[in-house]
């Protein structure tokens, strides 16, 4: 039986504050009593400070949590883990210590309860009186179960077709999957930790950040939407890849480090995927959206009663829920979530603070965008960068961070780009709202042929996006021309299924009846089955059709005060100007689609199989 000489330790509390640092401290203090040598990483709301590097935790020999919050715990692989709350820790720290030490000298003579075997590596948690239980490994060859995520900005289509996909190739491939999906309703279909812990993978389909925390020790495997939907055997294949920690240890200390650096190389590859500026966008327009469709439908509401509703009637009431209240919190929100991708909590309050300054000096959403950006790397940096004294750590957090990134950002806004932005925006607004009719026409074109091109992708949410910022502008016409060009892929695909028949199999005329509700409901990625499977002539088509009915909407001087609801919105008296001519832009746009789309595609194989069938059956006849 070997004694433990070594321990790491990590405390977190919600804040990282009071019950973090004292903790720390009373077992920092109680393990050097008792003759071990320790170092404790507190994790709060400011980030992670006295942080763990691999070389301690590879000379540990005991590993602590004291914590109150979900504490990642990949890079504890085989190490002798014992867990309690943070609490515990403070009133019974000595207790805490010896539990911990007899745990893991029970691992290392292979007689602890449930443990298998070797050097497995076995993860042991207390509850609050400081009893433990023994967490036994899950790994289970003959599974072959899976578990994913999917998530999209919005978390309409591309977030369930993904999840789709990803079902299709787990089957293909003889596994079953259970697949969460994630959207602005929220999480549906939620993994268990039961499902998780017997799960052979975990795959993360998503363009907006998910936390990854709860599936530590799992092979992970992160990419898009759009490759889940294009490929999901493949997707499940690259995950699958993943190297398994469960089997790290084998090799001894040569196996550990080479499982460690395989991790630290998995890691590095994820975060590229996951970084970059424009997945904070992302991440900015996915928690926007619901206040924008709320706010801009109930707007939508308010013109049933007039253009300019009279003070205290329910017109002005849905104007104040609509247009003074959600419409003025989707610059902060914007701005907000920006932030929060790049810097985590931290950068929330700056990012809220410098989208709210934004949007009193008239910057707009260029400014929302801009304070974002300057809130999260101002706040990462603070962050990172600036070290306090041990007793001092617990301002850091409630009022370093906050006061001084929000100083900086707001500054800056103010007399730096505050004046330039703003004068962007307004000679924008001016330029749209008095160009002629060629230039109108130029815009709806590219407007309506980025909402093709990738139907839901990062291409379409932009021409979106630019289209909902200009609402606050009191800019309508382009989000009408965004608005036909997103219906005119699948109601062209679908009535393409209906006239040319023969150019698509069975699966697809099925889908072409499901794609002309999406089109009238506004959701472009209604085509995406057709693109996915022949996207060389499907695209093309879609661009030309959504190209067309941008450009007619502009050209016929279409608005749509409201940014969402597809052709329902019609029904809603003064939501749209020149309603019956926005019809038309849809329909000639729909018509171009359908008929590209036919000449383009090829005859099916099992269609002229089966017409080759039907001649030779006619042949004798006609003899």
């Amino acid at each position: 039986m070997v004694t433990p000489k070594r321990i790491v330790a990590v405390t977190a509390c919600p804040t990282g504050i009071a019950h973090t640092l004292m903790a720390a401290e009373a077992l920092r203090k109680t393990a050097e009593m008792l003759g071990y040598d320790i170092k404790v990483e507190t994790q709060g709301s400011d980030g992670v400070r006295n942080a763990l590097t691999d070389a301690d935790i590879a000379a540990a020999d005991l590993v602590i949590i004291a914590a109150d919050i979900h504490v990642n715990l990949d890079r504890f692989q085989g190490k002798p883990l014992y867990s309690v709350s943070t609490s515990t820790a403070i009133r019974d720290t000595r207790r805490v210590v010896e539990l911990a030490v007899m745990q893991a000298q029970e691992q290392s003579a292979g007689t602890s309860a449930g443990s298998s075997t070797g050097a497995s590596g076995q993860s042991f948690h207390a509850a609050a009186g400081g009893s433990a239980s023994t967490r036994a490994d899950s790994s289970n060859a003959g599974s072959r179960f899976l578990v994913g995520i999917t998530s999209c900005p919005t978390g309409i289509a591309h977030t369930f077709m993904a999840a789709e996909a990803l079902r299709k190739g787990a089957e293909a491939l003889g596994y079953d999957i259970k697949v969460e999906t994630q959207g602005s309703v929220g999480a549906e279909n939620q993994l268990t930790p039961e499902e998780i812990d017997r799960a052979d993978a975990v795959v993360i389909a998503a363009d907006t950040h998910v936390d990854t925390s709860r599936f530590r020790g799992k092979r992970l495997y992160e990419t898009s939407t759009n490759d889940a939907m294009r490929n999901g055997s493949g997707v499940i294949q690259s995950a699958l890849a993943q190297p398994d920690p469960r089997s790290s240890v084998n090799g001894g200390v040569d196996g550990e480090e080479n499982y460690l650096a395989s991790v630290r190389q998995a890691k590095a590859d994820q975060a590229a995927r996951r970084s970059g500026p424009y997945k904070h966008l992302l991440t900015g327009v996915s928690y926007m959206l619901p206040i924008i469709v709320a706010g801009g439908l109930i707007i939508a509401l308010s013109f049933v009663f007039g253009l300019e509703p009279q003070p205290g009637s329910i017109g002005d009431a849905l104007m104040q829920i609509g247009g003074k209240s959600a419409f003025a919190l989707i610059v902060p929100v914007l701005s907000g979530f920006i932030a929060f991708s790049i810097a985590d909590r931290p950068g929330l309050a700056p990012g809220l603070i410098g989208g709210m300054l934004a949007s009193n000096l008239g910057m707009g959403f260029l400014g929302g965008i801009l304070s974002g950006y300057l809130a999260g790397y101002v706040a990462k940096f603070v962050r990172d960068k600036i070290n306090l004294p041990q007793n001092l750590e617990g301002l850091k957090p409630v009022l370093v961070i906050p006061l001084l990134s929000t100083l900086v950002v707001g500054l800056l806004l103010v007399y730096v780009f505050g004046a330039p932005v703003k004068a962007i925006l307004d000679g924008l607004t001016a330029f749209l709202q008095n160009m002629g009719q060629t230039n109108a026409v130029i815009l709806g074109l590219i407007l309506g042929g980025m909402m093709a091109v990738d139907m839901g992708g990062p291409v379409n949410k932009a021409a979106y996006t630019f289209a909902v910022g200009l609402l606050a502008s009191n800019v309508f016409a382009p989000m009408a021309a965004v608005m036909a060009a997103g219906m005119t892929p699948p109601l062209g695909l679908a009535l393409a299924t209906l006239i040319a028949k023969r150019r698509f199999d069975r699966d697809e005329q099925e889908a072409g009846k499901v794609a002309s509700v999406l089109g009238i409901s506004f959701i472009t990625e209604g085509a995406i089955p057709f693109a996915a499977k022949d996207p060389f002539r499907v695209i093309p088509a879609c661009i030309a059709g959504s190209a067309v009915a941008g450009a007619l909407s502009m050209l016929f001087g279409c608005t749509l005060r409201a940014p969402h609801g597809g052709i329902f919105v019609l029904a809603i008296p003064n939501a749209i100007t020149n309603g019956g001519m926005y019809v038309v832009a849809i329909a000639i746009g729909t018509l171009v689609t359908a008929l590209v789309v036919t000449q383009l595609k090829r005859m099916q194989p099992q269609t002229r199989s089966s017409e080759a069938a039907e001649e030779r059956k006619v042949v004798p006849l006609v003899r």
